[in-house]
Protein backbone atom coordinates (compact mmCIF):
# COMPACT_ATOMS: atom_id res chain seq x y z
CA UNK A 1 0.00 0.00 0.00
CA UNK A 2 1.62 2.97 -0.72
CA UNK A 3 0.37 6.55 0.98
CA UNK A 4 3.07 8.38 -0.36
CA UNK A 5 5.11 7.83 2.49
CA UNK A 6 2.97 10.19 4.55
CA UNK A 7 4.92 11.51 7.67
CA UNK A 8 3.36 10.02 11.09
CA UNK A 9 4.64 11.70 13.93
CA UNK A 10 5.74 9.57 16.67
CA UNK A 11 5.64 9.94 20.62
CA UNK A 12 7.05 7.55 22.82
CA UNK A 13 5.98 7.12 26.39
CA UNK A 14 8.04 4.50 27.34
CA UNK A 15 9.77 6.07 30.11
CA UNK A 16 6.31 7.78 31.36
CA UNK A 17 3.17 5.32 30.84
CA UNK A 18 5.71 2.43 30.51
CA UNK A 19 6.95 2.32 33.96
CA UNK A 20 3.78 2.00 35.18
CA UNK A 21 4.42 -2.00 34.55
CA UNK A 22 4.99 -4.65 36.99
CA UNK A 23 8.51 -5.19 37.59
CA UNK A 24 9.81 -1.93 36.08
CA UNK A 25 11.42 0.62 37.54
CA UNK A 26 13.61 3.15 35.76
CA UNK A 27 16.39 4.86 37.59
CA UNK A 28 16.88 8.84 36.31
CA UNK A 29 19.74 7.61 34.45
CA UNK A 30 18.45 4.77 33.11
CA UNK A 31 15.79 7.06 31.84
CA UNK A 32 18.22 9.36 30.09
CA UNK A 33 20.22 6.66 28.63
CA UNK A 34 17.09 5.17 27.14
CA UNK A 35 15.94 8.54 26.16
CA UNK A 36 19.50 8.93 24.02
CA UNK A 37 18.51 5.70 21.95
CA UNK A 38 15.16 6.97 21.66
CA UNK A 39 16.65 10.49 20.03
CA UNK A 40 19.11 8.25 17.93
CA UNK A 41 16.39 6.42 16.46
CA UNK A 42 14.73 9.60 15.64
CA UNK A 43 11.52 9.92 17.66
CA UNK A 44 9.36 12.62 17.42
CA UNK A 45 8.67 12.69 20.93
CA UNK A 46 9.78 11.73 24.24
CA UNK A 47 7.53 11.82 27.08
CA UNK A 48 10.18 11.99 30.12
CA UNK A 49 7.42 11.61 33.43
CA UNK A 50 5.35 13.53 35.51
CA UNK A 51 7.11 16.58 37.07
CA UNK A 52 6.49 17.29 40.67
CA UNK A 53 5.24 14.18 41.45
CA UNK A 54 8.12 12.24 42.07
CA UNK A 55 11.50 13.39 42.62
CA UNK A 56 13.10 10.48 40.19
CA UNK A 57 10.89 12.04 37.22
CA UNK A 58 11.91 15.64 38.32
CA UNK A 59 15.84 14.87 38.34
CA UNK A 60 15.19 13.57 35.06
CA UNK A 61 14.02 16.63 33.83
CA UNK A 62 17.12 18.74 34.95
CA UNK A 63 19.13 16.43 33.95
CA UNK A 64 17.46 16.44 30.27
CA UNK A 65 17.83 20.58 30.00
CA UNK A 66 21.86 19.80 29.84
CA UNK A 67 21.98 17.17 27.16
CA UNK A 68 21.94 17.77 23.24
CA UNK A 69 18.87 16.12 21.43
CA UNK A 70 18.70 15.93 18.03
CA UNK A 71 15.97 14.81 16.96
CA UNK A 72 13.50 13.98 19.91
CA UNK A 73 11.41 17.07 21.58
CA UNK A 74 11.10 15.85 25.52
CA UNK A 75 7.71 16.00 26.86
CA UNK A 76 6.35 16.47 30.22
CA UNK A 77 3.24 15.14 31.47
CA UNK A 78 0.61 16.28 34.06
CA UNK A 79 -3.48 17.03 34.12
CA UNK A 80 -5.62 19.84 33.52
CA UNK A 81 -5.78 22.32 36.52
CA UNK A 82 -7.90 21.19 39.75
CA UNK A 83 -11.17 22.20 40.07
CA UNK A 84 -10.59 24.71 43.33
CA UNK A 85 -7.47 26.39 41.27
CA UNK A 86 -6.96 29.14 39.19
CA UNK A 87 -4.17 27.82 36.24
CA UNK A 88 -1.60 30.54 37.11
CA UNK A 89 -1.35 28.97 40.95
CA UNK A 90 -2.34 25.21 39.96
CA UNK A 91 0.71 23.67 41.55
CA UNK A 92 0.58 20.28 38.15
CA UNK A 93 0.65 23.34 35.79
CA UNK A 94 3.37 25.02 36.94
CA UNK A 95 5.20 21.80 37.06
CA UNK A 96 4.82 21.29 33.65
CA UNK A 97 6.81 24.56 33.30
CA UNK A 98 9.63 24.27 35.58
CA UNK A 99 10.13 21.29 33.36
CA UNK A 100 11.43 23.48 30.98
CA UNK A 101 10.72 20.84 27.93
CA UNK A 102 9.49 22.54 24.56
CA UNK A 103 6.35 20.31 24.94
CA UNK A 104 3.72 19.18 27.37
CA UNK A 105 1.50 16.28 26.98
CA UNK A 106 -1.64 17.22 28.98
CA UNK A 107 -4.97 15.11 29.67
CA UNK A 108 -8.20 15.87 30.57
CA UNK A 109 -11.20 14.11 30.90
CA UNK A 110 -14.02 13.44 28.14
CA UNK A 111 -15.84 10.38 29.89
CA UNK A 112 -19.11 11.71 32.12
CA UNK A 113 -18.07 8.90 34.40
CA UNK A 114 -14.84 10.38 35.33
CA UNK A 115 -15.77 13.99 35.13
CA UNK A 116 -18.93 12.76 37.28
CA UNK A 117 -17.25 9.97 39.76
CA UNK A 118 -13.95 11.11 39.95
CA UNK A 119 -13.59 14.78 40.07
CA UNK A 120 -16.85 15.56 41.17
CA UNK A 121 -17.88 18.39 39.12
CA UNK A 122 -19.79 19.66 36.38
CA UNK A 123 -19.68 19.24 32.82
CA UNK A 124 -19.35 22.70 32.06
CA UNK A 125 -16.84 23.04 34.71
CA UNK A 126 -14.61 20.11 33.27
CA UNK A 127 -14.76 22.11 29.80
CA UNK A 128 -13.41 25.16 31.54
CA UNK A 129 -10.55 23.12 32.84
CA UNK A 130 -9.77 22.34 29.46
CA UNK A 131 -9.75 25.50 28.14
CA UNK A 132 -7.60 27.24 30.88
CA UNK A 133 -4.84 24.49 30.88
CA UNK A 134 -4.40 24.39 27.17
CA UNK A 135 -4.45 28.45 26.64
CA UNK A 136 -2.18 29.15 29.87
CA UNK A 137 0.21 26.34 28.63
CA UNK A 138 -0.09 28.08 24.72
CA UNK A 139 0.27 31.44 26.30
CA UNK A 140 3.97 30.64 27.80
CA UNK A 141 4.95 29.04 24.25
CA UNK A 142 4.32 26.01 24.81
CA UNK A 143 3.44 22.76 21.80
CA UNK A 144 0.27 21.42 23.78
CA UNK A 145 -0.55 17.88 22.98
CA UNK A 146 -3.56 17.09 24.15
CA UNK A 147 -4.81 13.68 25.81
CA UNK A 148 -8.36 13.34 25.47
CA UNK A 149 -8.17 10.55 28.18
CA UNK A 150 -11.15 7.94 28.01
CA UNK A 151 -12.30 9.06 24.72
CA UNK A 152 -13.60 5.91 23.15
CA UNK A 153 -15.53 5.16 26.30
CA UNK A 154 -16.48 8.50 26.90
CA UNK A 155 -17.76 8.76 22.78
CA UNK A 156 -20.20 5.38 23.54
CA UNK A 157 -21.45 7.09 26.68
CA UNK A 158 -21.89 10.83 25.76
CA UNK A 159 -20.86 11.47 22.15
CA UNK A 160 -21.79 14.92 22.11
CA UNK A 161 -20.27 15.87 25.16
CA UNK A 162 -17.36 14.05 24.53
CA UNK A 163 -16.60 15.80 21.13
CA UNK A 164 -17.38 19.16 22.76
CA UNK A 165 -14.44 18.57 24.99
CA UNK A 166 -11.76 17.81 21.61
CA UNK A 167 -14.23 21.33 19.99
CA UNK A 168 -12.65 23.08 23.67
CA UNK A 169 -9.33 21.71 23.03
CA UNK A 170 -9.66 23.08 19.39
CA UNK A 171 -10.86 26.68 20.54
CA UNK A 172 -7.86 26.85 23.21
CA UNK A 173 -5.14 25.85 20.95
CA UNK A 174 -3.84 22.74 21.25
CA UNK A 175 -1.50 21.75 18.50
CA UNK A 176 -2.35 18.16 18.90
CA UNK A 177 -5.66 16.02 20.05
CA UNK A 178 -4.69 12.81 20.53
CA UNK A 179 -7.60 10.38 21.35
CA UNK A 180 -6.80 7.74 24.58
CA UNK A 181 -8.39 4.47 24.38
CA UNK A 182 -7.45 4.21 28.39
CA UNK A 183 -8.88 1.03 29.07
CA UNK A 184 -8.10 -0.74 26.41
CA UNK A 185 -11.55 -2.10 25.64
CA UNK A 186 -12.48 -0.51 22.20
CA UNK A 187 -12.50 -3.19 19.23
CA UNK A 188 -10.85 -1.81 15.79
CA UNK A 189 -14.48 -1.41 13.93
CA UNK A 190 -15.93 0.37 16.41
CA UNK A 191 -12.32 2.95 17.07
CA UNK A 192 -12.50 3.05 12.81
CA UNK A 193 -16.39 4.39 13.13
CA UNK A 194 -15.83 6.68 16.09
CA UNK A 195 -12.66 8.16 14.28
CA UNK A 196 -14.39 8.93 11.45
CA UNK A 197 -16.82 11.15 13.09
CA UNK A 198 -14.17 12.63 15.26
CA UNK A 199 -12.24 13.65 11.56
CA UNK A 200 -15.63 15.60 10.45
CA UNK A 201 -15.58 17.64 13.44
CA UNK A 202 -12.02 18.35 14.48
CA UNK A 203 -9.47 20.18 12.45
CA UNK A 204 -6.70 19.76 14.72
CA UNK A 205 -4.59 17.06 13.31
CA UNK A 206 -5.57 13.93 15.54
CA UNK A 207 -3.49 11.03 17.65
CA UNK A 208 -4.25 8.12 18.85
CA UNK A 209 -3.03 6.73 22.16
CA UNK A 210 -3.90 2.72 23.10
CA UNK A 211 -3.68 0.41 25.46
CA UNK A 212 -3.58 -3.48 24.79
CA UNK A 213 -6.05 -4.68 27.87
CA UNK A 214 -8.05 -6.47 24.67
CA UNK A 215 -5.07 -7.25 22.75
CA UNK A 216 -5.52 -4.73 19.82
CA UNK A 217 -3.64 -1.56 20.72
CA UNK A 218 -1.29 -2.64 17.71
CA UNK A 219 -4.35 -3.03 15.30
CA UNK A 220 -6.81 0.09 17.01
CA UNK A 221 -3.50 2.57 15.99
CA UNK A 222 -2.87 1.32 12.67
CA UNK A 223 -6.48 1.46 11.89
CA UNK A 224 -6.21 5.00 13.54
CA UNK A 225 -3.49 6.29 11.72
CA UNK A 226 -5.53 4.84 8.37
CA UNK A 227 -8.63 6.50 9.33
CA UNK A 228 -6.39 9.79 9.48
CA UNK A 229 -4.58 9.75 12.85
CA UNK A 230 -1.04 11.31 12.00
CA UNK A 231 0.18 11.06 15.39
CA UNK A 232 1.10 7.38 17.40
CA UNK A 233 1.97 7.15 20.88
CA UNK A 234 3.11 4.28 22.64
CA UNK A 235 6.09 2.22 24.58
CA UNK A 236 9.50 0.17 23.46
CA UNK A 237 7.81 -4.09 23.93
CA UNK A 238 4.30 -2.76 24.31
CA UNK A 239 5.48 -2.27 28.16
CA UNK A 240 2.78 -0.37 30.46
CA UNK A 241 0.30 -0.81 33.05
CA UNK A 242 -1.86 -4.24 33.27
CA UNK A 243 -1.44 -5.47 29.71
CA UNK A 244 0.59 -2.81 28.53
CA UNK A 245 0.31 -0.05 25.98
CA UNK A 246 0.59 -0.23 22.23
CA UNK A 247 4.13 -1.96 21.05
CA UNK A 248 5.95 0.97 18.89
CA UNK A 249 8.30 -1.78 17.94
CA UNK A 250 5.02 -3.73 16.11
CA UNK A 251 3.30 -0.72 15.24
CA UNK A 252 6.20 1.04 13.33
CA UNK A 253 7.23 -1.66 10.65
CA UNK A 254 3.55 -2.00 9.90
CA UNK A 255 2.60 1.37 9.39
CA UNK A 256 6.39 1.91 7.18
CA UNK A 257 7.33 -1.76 5.72
CA UNK A 258 3.59 -2.09 4.86
CA UNK A 259 1.49 0.48 4.95
CA UNK A 260 3.35 2.64 3.31
CA UNK A 261 3.92 5.69 5.98
CA UNK A 262 7.15 7.32 7.07
CA UNK A 263 7.71 6.82 10.75
CA UNK A 264 11.60 6.72 11.29
CA UNK A 265 14.29 6.87 8.87
CA UNK A 266 15.34 3.83 7.08
CA UNK A 267 18.77 3.40 8.23
CA UNK A 268 17.52 3.82 11.68
CA UNK A 269 14.33 1.16 11.61
CA UNK A 270 16.82 -1.21 10.97
CA UNK A 271 17.54 -0.63 14.11
CA UNK A 272 14.42 -1.69 15.76
CA UNK A 273 15.67 -4.84 17.22
CA UNK A 274 18.89 -3.80 18.88
CA UNK A 275 15.99 -0.90 20.42
CA UNK A 276 13.65 -3.33 21.49
CA UNK A 277 16.24 -5.29 23.10
CA UNK A 278 18.17 -2.67 24.97
CA UNK A 279 15.33 -1.45 26.75
CA UNK A 280 14.75 -4.97 27.65
CA UNK A 281 17.85 -5.31 29.13
CA UNK A 282 18.00 -1.51 30.92
CA UNK A 283 14.11 -3.02 32.39
CA UNK A 284 15.97 -6.19 33.18
CA UNK A 285 13.45 -8.22 31.98
CA UNK A 286 13.82 -10.90 29.88
CA UNK A 287 12.77 -10.27 26.14
CA UNK A 288 9.84 -12.57 24.72
CA UNK A 289 11.34 -14.14 22.01
CA UNK A 290 7.39 -14.41 20.25
CA UNK A 291 7.72 -10.79 19.80
CA UNK A 292 6.74 -9.76 16.62
CA UNK A 293 9.36 -8.30 14.48
CA UNK A 294 11.70 -7.98 16.86
CA UNK A 295 11.89 -11.00 18.88
CA UNK A 296 14.62 -14.25 18.97
CA UNK A 297 11.78 -16.59 17.32
CA UNK A 298 10.48 -13.49 15.31
CA UNK A 299 12.27 -15.54 11.90
CA UNK A 300 13.19 -18.67 13.42
CA UNK A 301 12.55 -22.11 11.55
CA UNK A 302 11.68 -25.01 12.84
CA UNK A 303 9.52 -27.60 10.72
CA UNK A 304 12.23 -29.05 7.78
CA UNK A 305 9.59 -28.52 4.95
CA UNK A 306 9.41 -24.62 6.30
CA UNK A 307 13.31 -24.40 6.01
CA UNK A 308 13.79 -25.96 2.90
CA UNK A 309 11.48 -23.84 1.56
CA UNK A 310 12.76 -21.02 2.92
CA UNK A 311 16.54 -21.80 1.70
CA UNK A 312 14.60 -21.56 -1.83
CA UNK A 313 12.65 -18.70 -1.49
CA UNK A 314 12.63 -16.61 1.55
CA UNK A 315 9.42 -15.17 1.46
CA UNK A 316 7.54 -18.47 2.04
CA UNK A 317 7.60 -18.11 5.55
CA UNK A 318 8.88 -14.90 6.18
CA UNK A 319 6.30 -11.97 5.72
CA UNK A 320 9.15 -9.12 5.33
CA UNK A 321 13.06 -9.64 4.88
CA UNK A 322 14.29 -9.45 9.06
CA UNK A 323 17.53 -7.16 8.15
CA UNK A 324 15.03 -4.48 7.48
CA UNK A 325 14.06 -4.54 11.26
CA UNK A 326 17.96 -5.66 12.36
CA UNK A 327 16.90 -9.38 13.18
CA UNK A 328 18.11 -11.88 11.50
CA UNK A 329 16.79 -15.53 10.43
CA UNK A 330 17.31 -18.43 12.54
CA UNK A 331 16.99 -22.14 11.98
CA UNK A 332 16.22 -24.53 14.95
CA UNK A 333 17.20 -27.68 15.14
CA UNK A 334 14.71 -30.49 17.05
CA UNK A 335 13.06 -33.63 16.59
CA UNK A 336 11.43 -32.66 13.48
CA UNK A 337 14.44 -31.38 11.74
CA UNK A 338 15.35 -32.50 8.62
CA UNK A 339 18.25 -32.59 5.84
CA UNK A 340 17.57 -28.86 5.36
CA UNK A 341 17.57 -28.26 8.85
CA UNK A 342 20.67 -29.14 9.75
CA UNK A 343 22.20 -28.34 6.14
CA UNK A 344 21.16 -24.58 6.69
CA UNK A 345 22.22 -24.59 10.50
CA UNK A 346 25.42 -25.74 9.95
CA UNK A 347 26.44 -23.57 7.43
CA UNK A 348 25.57 -20.66 10.29
CA UNK A 349 28.07 -22.94 12.13
CA UNK A 350 30.32 -22.33 9.57
CA UNK A 351 30.38 -26.16 8.97
CA UNK A 352 30.07 -27.20 5.58
CA UNK A 353 28.15 -30.88 5.21
CA UNK A 354 28.38 -30.42 1.56
CA UNK A 355 32.08 -31.79 1.37
CA UNK A 356 31.98 -34.85 -0.12
CA UNK A 357 33.52 -36.50 3.17
CA UNK A 358 30.74 -35.02 5.12
CA UNK A 359 27.76 -36.24 2.48
CA UNK A 360 27.55 -39.28 4.33
CA UNK A 361 27.45 -37.62 7.30
CA UNK A 362 23.93 -35.81 6.88
CA UNK A 363 21.27 -38.98 8.17
CA UNK A 364 23.37 -40.02 10.78
CA UNK A 365 23.15 -36.56 12.46
CA UNK A 366 19.59 -36.03 11.82
CA UNK A 367 19.06 -39.63 13.36
CA UNK A 368 21.39 -38.94 16.15
CA UNK A 369 19.31 -35.58 17.29
CA UNK A 370 16.13 -37.35 17.03
CA UNK A 371 17.49 -39.93 19.20
CA UNK A 372 18.47 -37.54 21.64
CA UNK A 373 15.68 -35.27 21.62
CA UNK A 374 13.88 -38.52 22.81
CA UNK A 375 16.54 -38.86 25.51
CA UNK A 376 15.56 -34.50 26.32
CA UNK A 377 18.16 -32.92 24.98
CA UNK A 378 17.11 -30.07 23.50
CA UNK A 379 19.35 -27.82 20.73
CA UNK A 380 17.51 -24.61 20.18
CA UNK A 381 19.40 -22.50 22.51
CA UNK A 382 22.52 -25.08 23.14
CA UNK A 383 23.90 -24.50 19.62
CA UNK A 384 27.59 -24.99 21.24
CA UNK A 385 26.48 -28.82 21.51
CA UNK A 386 24.84 -29.19 18.56
CA UNK A 387 28.51 -28.01 16.81
CA UNK A 388 30.34 -30.17 19.10
CA UNK A 389 27.99 -33.16 17.99
CA UNK A 390 28.33 -32.51 14.18
CA UNK A 391 32.08 -32.47 14.47
CA UNK A 392 32.47 -35.57 16.50
CA UNK A 393 29.72 -37.53 13.72
CA UNK A 394 32.35 -35.55 11.31
CA UNK A 395 35.44 -36.94 12.71
CA UNK A 396 36.70 -33.54 12.90
CA UNK A 397 36.58 -33.07 17.13
CA UNK A 398 39.64 -32.95 19.52
CA UNK A 399 39.39 -34.09 22.61
CA UNK A 400 40.84 -31.80 25.19
CA UNK A 401 41.00 -34.21 28.41
CA UNK A 402 39.48 -37.00 29.56
CA UNK A 403 37.97 -37.98 32.56
CA UNK A 404 38.48 -40.80 34.73
CA UNK A 405 36.22 -40.05 37.72
CA UNK A 406 35.05 -37.32 40.17
CA UNK A 407 33.19 -37.26 43.99
CA UNK A 408 31.01 -34.90 45.24
CA UNK A 409 30.93 -34.55 48.82
CA UNK A 410 28.07 -32.73 50.58
CA UNK A 411 28.29 -31.98 54.69
CA UNK A 412 26.18 -29.87 56.76
CA UNK A 413 27.63 -29.05 60.17
CA UNK A 414 26.09 -27.82 63.28
CA UNK A 415 25.84 -24.26 62.22
CA UNK A 416 23.63 -25.42 59.58
CA UNK A 417 26.00 -24.41 56.69
CA UNK A 418 26.28 -26.65 54.30
CA UNK A 419 29.49 -27.20 52.28
CA UNK A 420 29.71 -28.60 48.73
CA UNK A 421 33.59 -30.11 47.48
CA UNK A 422 34.49 -32.20 44.67
CA UNK A 423 37.40 -33.90 43.45
CA UNK A 424 38.12 -34.76 39.99
CA UNK A 425 41.03 -37.16 38.13
CA UNK A 426 40.99 -36.31 34.33
CA UNK A 427 43.88 -37.15 32.07
CA UNK A 428 45.34 -34.02 29.72
CA UNK A 429 47.92 -34.81 27.47
CA UNK A 430 48.62 -37.83 28.52
CA UNK A 431 49.19 -36.48 32.11
CA UNK A 432 46.63 -37.78 35.31
CA UNK A 433 45.54 -34.50 36.76
CA UNK A 434 43.68 -35.02 40.16
CA UNK A 435 42.67 -32.03 42.15
CA UNK A 436 39.58 -30.86 44.98
CA UNK A 437 38.28 -27.93 45.35
CA UNK A 438 34.69 -26.50 46.92
CA UNK A 439 31.89 -24.17 46.13
CA UNK A 440 28.66 -22.77 46.82
CA UNK A 441 27.00 -26.09 45.49
CA UNK A 442 27.55 -29.15 44.07
CA UNK A 443 28.04 -28.15 40.43
CA UNK A 444 29.54 -24.76 41.20
CA UNK A 445 32.67 -27.02 43.51
CA UNK A 446 32.47 -29.71 40.17
CA UNK A 447 33.40 -26.66 37.99
CA UNK A 448 36.02 -25.20 40.08
CA UNK A 449 37.68 -28.39 40.10
CA UNK A 450 37.48 -29.20 36.83
CA UNK A 451 38.83 -25.25 36.13
CA UNK A 452 41.86 -26.29 38.69
CA UNK A 453 42.82 -29.36 36.85
CA UNK A 454 42.87 -27.89 33.55
CA UNK A 455 44.06 -24.14 34.13
CA UNK A 456 48.09 -25.40 34.30
CA UNK A 457 47.34 -26.97 30.47
CA UNK A 458 45.05 -24.47 29.19
CA UNK A 459 45.43 -20.69 31.06
CA UNK A 460 42.15 -19.30 29.52
CA UNK A 461 40.32 -21.51 31.43
CA UNK A 462 39.84 -18.75 34.00
CA UNK A 463 37.97 -16.25 31.97
CA UNK A 464 35.31 -18.32 31.38
CA UNK A 465 32.56 -17.02 33.46
CA UNK A 466 28.92 -18.49 33.79
CA UNK A 467 26.21 -16.55 32.82
CA UNK A 468 22.96 -18.64 33.92
CA UNK A 469 21.79 -22.30 34.68
CA UNK A 470 18.88 -23.65 33.96
CA UNK A 471 17.21 -26.95 35.11
CA UNK A 472 14.11 -28.19 33.75
CA UNK A 473 12.01 -31.24 35.19
CA UNK A 474 10.87 -33.07 32.11
CA UNK A 475 8.92 -35.63 33.27
CA UNK A 476 7.13 -34.90 36.48
CA UNK A 477 5.40 -38.05 37.36
CA UNK A 478 9.06 -39.37 37.77
CA UNK A 479 8.99 -37.23 41.02
CA UNK A 480 12.38 -36.78 42.43
CA UNK A 481 13.42 -39.27 39.92
CA UNK A 482 12.34 -37.65 36.93
CA UNK A 483 14.53 -37.22 33.92
CA UNK A 484 15.77 -33.25 34.46
CA UNK A 485 17.54 -31.64 31.12
CA UNK A 486 20.08 -28.54 32.26
CA UNK A 487 21.09 -25.86 29.84
CA UNK A 488 23.84 -24.11 30.49
CA UNK A 489 25.31 -20.55 29.03
CA UNK A 490 28.62 -19.71 29.25
CA UNK A 491 30.84 -16.79 28.13
CA UNK A 492 33.98 -14.86 28.92
CA UNK A 493 35.02 -11.90 30.91
CA UNK A 494 36.73 -10.04 27.56
CA UNK A 495 33.74 -10.38 25.40
CA UNK A 496 29.47 -10.36 25.50
CA UNK A 497 29.60 -13.32 23.42
CA UNK A 498 28.11 -16.40 25.11
CA UNK A 499 27.56 -19.51 24.15
CA UNK A 500 24.58 -22.45 25.35
CA UNK A 501 25.45 -26.37 26.12
CA UNK A 502 22.89 -29.53 27.08
CA UNK A 503 22.95 -31.91 29.30
CA UNK A 504 20.15 -34.31 30.35
CA UNK A 505 19.85 -37.44 32.49
CA UNK A 506 18.19 -38.90 35.62
CA UNK A 507 20.87 -37.73 37.61
CA UNK A 508 21.48 -33.79 38.30
CA UNK A 509 25.03 -33.74 38.89
CA UNK A 510 25.52 -35.88 35.67
CA UNK A 511 23.19 -33.81 33.43
CA UNK A 512 25.31 -30.71 34.77
CA UNK A 513 28.27 -32.63 34.14
CA UNK A 514 27.37 -32.88 30.73
CA UNK A 515 26.61 -29.11 30.41
CA UNK A 516 29.51 -27.96 31.93
CA UNK A 517 32.16 -30.14 29.98
CA UNK A 518 30.65 -29.28 26.91
CA UNK A 519 30.92 -25.58 27.42
CA UNK A 520 34.65 -25.83 28.40
CA UNK A 521 35.51 -27.90 25.61
CA UNK A 522 33.61 -25.81 22.86
CA UNK A 523 35.58 -23.01 23.89
CA UNK A 524 38.50 -24.99 24.35
CA UNK A 525 37.97 -26.13 20.40
CA UNK A 526 36.75 -22.16 19.24
CA UNK A 527 40.23 -20.60 20.78
CA UNK A 528 42.28 -22.94 19.60
CA UNK A 529 41.59 -23.02 16.42
CA UNK A 530 41.18 -19.41 16.75
CA UNK A 531 44.98 -19.46 17.91
CA UNK A 532 45.96 -21.88 14.66
CA UNK A 533 43.98 -19.31 12.46
CA UNK A 534 45.99 -16.26 13.99
CA UNK A 535 49.74 -18.42 13.18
Amino acid sequence: MDNGNKKIQVFDTTLRDGTQAEKISFSADDKLHIAQRLDQMGFDYIEGGWPGSNPKDMKFFEKAKDMDFKNSKIVAFGSTRHAKNNVEDDPNIQALLDAETPAVSLFGKSWTLHVDKALKVSKSENLEMISDSIRYLKENNKEVIYDAEHFFDGYLSDPDYALETLQVAEEAGADMIVLCDTNGGTLPATLREIIDEVMIRIQTPIGIHAHNDSGVAVANTIDAVQAGAVHIQGTINGYGERCGNANLCSIIPNLQLKAGYKCLDDDKIKKMTSLSHYVSEVANLMHPNSMPFTGKSAFAHKGGIHVSAVMREESSYEHIKPEEVGNSRRVLVSDLSGKSNIRFKAQELGIDLSKPKHKKNLKEIVDQLKILEHEGYQYEAAEASLELLINKINGEYKSHFELIGFRIFIEKDQSGEIRSEASIRVIVDGVEEHTAAEGNGPVNALDNALRKALIEFYPEVSKLKLEDYKVRVLNGQGGTGARVRVLIETGTEESDQTWGTVGASRNIIQASWQALTESVSYYLMKSRDLNKTQE
